[in-house]
């Protein structure tokens, strides 16, 4: 007997809101600049540095999270991560030194590298695998919506109580979805008694650790595995660049907003990324096909940015552009789906991993040297203790978005369309 719906959608609940909280957590610092650079004493570069030492740990950890998904089960990864992700908030939270917060920060980047593969695993086990793209296109609208609440909610919070309460009060949330886990949460249907919707390979017991890392080099064997990891970072560090940390500070720069208010434009351009999401998985599976969304994606976005950052816009038109770019980042979905169907299926947690690591790439390596273009060009104003920069210097350091938007069309075109079947 297959599982009950309601059984499924809610063990799967429990793993998606955690990478909802693995999100937040991620952006959180793009509404705290002020307060972060004047209680630690920090510039540009550093903060850039502070945000991506997050994503130094993320992408360490994520090819070791999918040889352990696939070996250990999403269970106790999911309850191990929202233990450490807990206490890496306090740390970040309770600290008055640079060097601690940033440590902080890394235990937390570490830890929540196990949120998007857990979901994906998850969903590979309780749902059909005709659900597959549009599940992986809800687990990020989740995330996203991770994202929003670190937008203006957070900014009203922080505002109210503090940066430093705030923090700790998020410890203390990420705590309660690992106690969710440890009672809810099981790695298959089987364990329950239900029928499993995982392939044969997958249901039988698990891969040891050595085999799966013997094994994991094949994965790079396989063409569009090196193609769509390299064309993720273009999608995902465009998006988390600009809204998870530099967009509110451009947008206060260029048209004189509120903190707020910048933080709501960035919230509307979260929302449309995480709308497009299941929709893209939706269309595709439907469709039969991988490329030409993910593709056309890819070409709207590269279109989107040079727009909004070399155009004379006004808000409005602004904010109207940038919904259609971020829109259209969501077929930055399809990249899992696309990848997981050109490997072996028993590395599907091992080639999430990967690919979720093509996707970190972009945020740490454009954040920081976005941050070290801006404090080259600083001309020495400040603003209540805080460096202010002039919009020149942001027109250069986004133009490093644009360029790796136009990689990734140029990647994708090059991949090998799966037919929404396992081609491997």
């Amino acid at each position: 007997m297959a599982p009950p719906s309601w059984r499924s959608w809610s063990v799967w609940a429990v793993a998606a809101t955690y990478y909802l909280a693995a999100f937040y957590l991620r952006s959180s610092p793009a509404v705290m600049t002020t307060e972060l650079m004047r209680d630690f004493r920090i510039g540009a570069s550093q903060l850039g540095n502070f945000s991506a030492v997050y994503f130094y740990a993320y992408i360490a950890m994520q090819i070791p999270t999918g040889v352990l998904v696939d070996s250990w089960g999403a269970r106790r990864l999911l309850i191990a991560g929202s233990l450490a992700a807990a206490a890496g908030t306090c740390l970040f939270g309770a600290t008055s030194s640079y060097a601690l917060a940033s440590i902080g920060r890394l235990i937390v980047g570490g830890a929540t590298a196990v949120g998007w593969v857990v979901t994906l695993k998850i969903a590979s086990h309780w749902f059909p695998r005709e659900r597959f793209a549009m599940l992986s296109g809800l687990g990020l609208m989740m995330g996203n919506v991770g994202a929003l609440v670190a937008q203006v909610p957070l900014r009203l919070l922080v505002e109210q109580f503090g940066w430093r309460a705030v923090a700790l009060g998020s410890a203390g949330v990420v705590l309660a979805v690992g106690l969710a886990a440890c009672a809810w949460v099981t790695n298959d249907p089987l364990e329950k008694g239900f029928y499993s919707y995982a392939p044969a390979e997958l249901q039988r017991t698990h891969l040891t650790i050595g085999e799966l890392v013997r094994e994991f080099p094949a994965i790079f064997t396989y063409r569009n595995t090196w193609l769509i990891f390299l064309a993720q970072g273009g999608f995902v560090g465009a998006m988390l660049s600009f809204t998870g940390l530099w967009g509110p500070t451009y947008l206060r720069q260029r048209f004189t907003l509120a903190s707020t208010e910048a933080s709501a434009v960035c919230s509307v351009m979260i929302v449309c990324w995480a709308v497009a999401s299941p929709l893209a998985g939706y269309l595709s599976d439907r469709l039969g096909q991988r490329k030409p969304i993910y593709l056309g994606g890819a070409v709207v976005a590269a279109l989107g940015w040079s727009v909004l950052f070399y155009a004379p816009l006004p808000l409005a038109a602004f904010t109207a552009v940038a919904a259609v770019t971020s829109f259209a980042c969501g077929a930055v979905i399809l990249g899992f789906a696309y990848a997981k169907e050109s490997v072996p299926i028993q590395l599907l947690g091992t080639i999430s991993g990967a690919i979720n690591v093509g996707n970190q790439i972009g945020p740490t390596i454009l954040q920081p040297a976005i941050g070290r273009v801006l404090d080259q060009r600083w001309i020495g104003a400040m603003k209540d203790g805080v460096r202010v920069y002039p919009g020149g210097a942001f027109q250069v350091g986004f133009a490093m978005i644009v360029a790796w938007s136009v990689l990734s069309c140029l990647l994708i075109a090059f991949t090998r369309e799966t037919r929404c079947r396992q081609a491997a």
